[in-house]
């Protein structure tokens, strides 16, 4: 079945309000709001954001994303950051948040 994205609850920016509404098809209809046609790399990082809200139960940082996708890939933080912006150009909060269902994170740098 296909998850329409105006049938779940988002803010006025687009974000989920309930990151609980989340499934793979409804970050595939939001990645199309973004003109981003998810890849298995993008779907990688959509995956460790989240793994990571399920364990701690709050949005990742991008600095802790961007440290595992340099751990995976064997390359330092900045270098992962910059691929993060390479498949999100229009950023990690606006794009990669916002299609792993997360709430838009508010108070911290987004670097």
């Amino acid at each position: 079945m296909t998850e329409q994205a105006g049938s779940i609850r988002r803010d006025e920016e687009g974000y989920l309000v309930d990151p609980g509404d989340w499934t793979p098809q409804l970050a595939e209809v939001l990645a199309r709001e973004e003109s981003i046609a998810l890849t298995d790399e993008h779907w990688a990082l959509i995956r460790s954001v989240r793994d990571y809200y399920e364990e701690q139960g709050i949005t990742p940082d991008i600095r802790h994303v961007a440290r595992r996708l340099g751990e995976r890939q064997g390359c330092g933080k900045r270098e992962a950051k910059a691929r993060i912006f390479e498949l999100f150009p229009y950023g990690y909060v606006r794009q990669v948040c916002k299609i792993a269902g997360m709430r838009r994170p508010r108070a911290w740098s987004t670097g």
